[in-house]
């Protein structure tokens, strides 16, 4: 039997924690800020999701993931998928928390 070596997967993860403007006292007010950051973030062909907070009108946790075969490809997309997050005025970062998992995990 021939062995074939795979090729390596990496798998990136982050989770922006917002805050959102005192005007979303709503769910729907609330989706009016979430849905445009998810919709911006898929464009770096990631998966995108409101995650969490999903009952808090002030709050929104929003997860981003993504497979590549470089672990310096999912940095530079994760990197990218932060500042757009940080760039946006309408919202505060109060937190991001990354993974990359690799063959060794």
């Amino acid at each position: 039997m021939r062995w074939r070596t795979l090729p390596a997967v990496y798998t990136g993860t982050a989770l922006f924690d917002l805050l959102l403007p005192g005007d979303s006292r709503s769910l729907k007010a609330k989706r009016s800020y979430v849905r445009p950051i998810v919709a911006a973030l898929r464009k770096f062909e990631v998966s995108a999701a409101e995650v969490g907070a999903l009952d808090l009108h002030g709050r929104a946790q929003i997860a981003v993931a993504l497979v590549a075969s470089e672990p310096d490809h999912v940095g530079t997309v994760l990197d990218a998928c932060e500042r757009l997050v940080a760039g946006r005025p309408e919202v505060e970062l109060l937190s991001v928390r990354r993974r990359l998992h690799g063959e060794e995990d």
